[in-house]
């Protein structure tokens, strides 16, 4: 056992052990049944160089985000068994490296758990995820989702991928506007043209021109006909 130095906070002796499942900070000592707070050192970090700041971060965990923009729950950091994640409402998603639990900011949170839900194959719970933006002229809200092929913004049923050096956590509202009207004006979303109708239109009219012949040869018929009796007569 090292011992680090004091909690400002409570009091309490911070040490560094070794444990069972490798090294640990632990603040205090046993009380009766009640056991102290403790924390393991994340993979990467030495125990050597920790210091009692290292060890104070550690034993905060978890550490709160915020509140999520879409359903108003929190959003924590934390150091776990399989590594560094944060969590909401029931959904766990992983941080690339231990550092990230003490500076993640909600914006970028908010887009791991998507991109979390979308991995799922949760479609509507990502999308529900999103960071809302603020109204399009037309109507509704935009929102900015992480995805399974990137971050992409959504306005009613079109949705539009974040073009390159389009950054998912300062893109702005009016960025994002000229982005999903674009993909719309391309389509994206909107209606299809009526293909099969304007066929069926153009054999309409074929339709026509082959009933209005009919009369035309009966009438030609009637000609030639009447032509050929007089000659018969002329014979008698």
């Amino acid at each position: 056992m090292k011992v680090l130095g004091t909690d400002p906070e409570t009091g309490l002796e911070v040490s560094l052990r070794d444990g069972r499942f490798g090294a640990y900070v632990q603040l205090g000592e046993p009380v009766e049944k009640e056991k102290p707070k403790r924390s393991s050192l994340p993979k990467g970090w030495s125990a050597a160089e920790l210091t009692l700041e290292d060890a104070l971060k550690l034993l905060a965990l978890p550490r709160l985000v915020g509140a999520h923009p879409e359903t108003g729950k929190p959003i924590e950091a934390n150091i776990g068994r399989y590594g560094p994640y944060v969590a909401h409402d029931g959904v766990y998603a992983n941080l690339e490296t231990a550092e990230e639990v003490f500076t993640v900011g909600l914006n970028r949170a908010v887009a791991v758990i998507a991109d979390k839900l979308a991995k799922r194959g949760g479609g509507r719970g990502a999308a529900a995820a999103g960071r809302t933006l603020g109204d399009h002229p037309d109507g509704g809200p935009v929102t900015v989702h992480a995805g399974r092929y990137g971050p992409y913004v959504k306005h009613g049923k079109v949705n539009a991928t974040l073009p390159k050096g389009v950054d998912a956590e300062s893109v702005t509202l009016e960025e994002a506007i000229k982005i999903v009207d674009a993909k719309a004006a391309q389509g994206g979303g909107g209606k299809k043209p009526a293909r099969k109708t304007a066929a069926k239109t153009d054999k309409k009219p074929a339709a026509k021109k082959a009933a209005a012949k009919k009369p035309a040869s009966k009438a030609a018929s009637g000609k030639a006909t009447a032509k050929k009796a007089p000659a018969k007569n002329a014979a008698e």
